[in-house]
């Protein structure tokens, strides 16, 4: 029978990557700001509502070539 005396390690979630907000992207540089004035306040829900809109923002794609 295993040992289960021994203490659980979960990852932290918030240690994974956070999405980089697109350049040049007005709506991207506000979340961006957002984020990191919010997480000065020590307001982890706001950050996190920042990391979804910035990584749901859609960006047009470039067309590489023409029919």
């Amino acid at each position: 029978m295993p040992d289960l005396t021994e203490a659980v390690h979960l990852s932290d979630p918030m240690s994974a990557l956070e999405p980089v907000p697109n350049p040049g992207c007005d709506v991207c540089t506000s979340l961006g700001q957002q984020r990191e004035e919010a997480r000065v306040m020590g307001n982890m829900t706001t950050v996190t509502d920042c990391n979804v809109e910035i990584r749901r923002h859609p960006h047009k794609m470039q067309k590489r070539w023409s029919a």
